[in-house]
């Protein structure tokens, strides 16, 4: 099966669970087109879906009249929910700890070689990351929203690391010594 299909498939059982009150105790009328289009696909491949969704015991698909169906999410679709969710938690934790070593080690080796400022470009994720290494090793912080900061915030002299938002591509910024592009990192992990 196709990650996209898979991520459809998940999206659907979740919003399903969502509307037969599953958080909120409330239910809430829930058509096919609705689910195609909270999914991002055709009608077609949301029948398909959920007709996979019932062969696997994960729904039940009750018929209320000629025009309107009623999805139930089973026990069996609940802990299905509760498998995924319990494994992208865990990949996401693996990931962030894998970024705050890495931004770590690249944080310590600038403190290391006596620079004293870091200067976060753009918009980040992981900014909170870049803020607690930059405490833990007394380097002072400077942050620029912008993708191309103006030229006196953009001092390269020594003394200071850029940090690149995941935003910001390599191919926006000339080449600098002292640079940290975050969108490496998160592909470092990837791989």
């Amino acid at each position: 099966m196709n990650q996209q299909f898979a991520d459809s498939e998940f999206t659907i059982l979740e919003h399903i669970y969502d509307a037969s009150g599953g958080v909120s105790g409330k239910t809430m009328p829930l058509r096919q087109r609705d689910l195609a289009h909270i999914a991002g696909t055709s009608l077609g491949m949301t029948n398909a879906i959920l007709k996979r969704l019932a062969q696997k015991g994960w729904i039940v698909i009750k018929r209320l009249n000629s025009r309107n169906i009623q999805y139930v999410v089973t026990f069996e679709g609940i802990n299905e929910l509760v498998r995924r969710s319990y494994r992208y938690i865990k990949r996401t934790i693996k990931n962030v700890v894998f970024y705050k070593d890495r931004i770590d080690q690249v944080i310590s080796s600038a403190k290391a070689g006596n620079l004293d400022t870091v200067l976060l470009v753009g918009q980040s994720d992981l900014d909170f990351i870049v803020e607690h290494s930059c405490d833990r090793h007394g380097i002072k912080l400077h942050r620029v929203a912008g993708p191309a900061p103006d030229e006196k915030n953009r001092d390269t002299v020594n003394g200071q690391l850029t940090v690149y938002a995941e935003d910001i591509m390599t191919s926006q910024v000339s080449g600098e010594q002292n640079a940290l592009f975050l969108s490496k990192i998160i592909l470092e992990s990837a791989g």
